[in-house]
């Protein structure tokens, strides 16, 4: 059984700056690449960033690149999303989820409820 809660989100001008966490009842969570998705509206989910089970690699949507940074704590099963720099465009309701990382595409078909960045320019 997999949990997915994801909080941090808000409303935020634009250059702004907003922390994400995913907290992730997933067994063996530390065994799993992890990552961040984003679903604008009208828009399909998006893939944004992922981390490998050991936190050594890390990769990114080219939208994001130099703005966002990911990290995980395999202690507390959590995993972040550092948003610097805000544009409008990022605004969407961001999921978390285990990464394939070849694919970029999520590994669980449950999501969690997503937290939502409105970013106002």
């Amino acid at each position: 059984q997999v949990q997915l809660v994801e909080s941090g989100g808000g409303l935020v001008q634009a250059g702004g700056s907003l922390r994400l966490s995913c907290a992730a009842s997933i067994r063996t969570f530390s065994s799993y690449a992890m990552g961040w998705f984003r679903q604008a509206p009208g828009k399909e989910r998006e893939f944004v960033a992922a981390i490998q089970w050991t936190g050594g690699s890390t990769y990114y949507a080219d939208s994001v690149q130099g703005r966002f940074t990911i990290s995980r704590d395999n202690v507390k099963n959590t995993v972040y999303l550092q948003m610097n720099s805000l544009k409008s465009e990022d605004t969407a309701v961001y999921y978390c989820n285990a990464v394939l990382v070849t694919t970029k595409r999520p590994r669980f078909d449950s999501w969690g409820q997503g937290t939502q960045v409105t970013v106002s320019s």
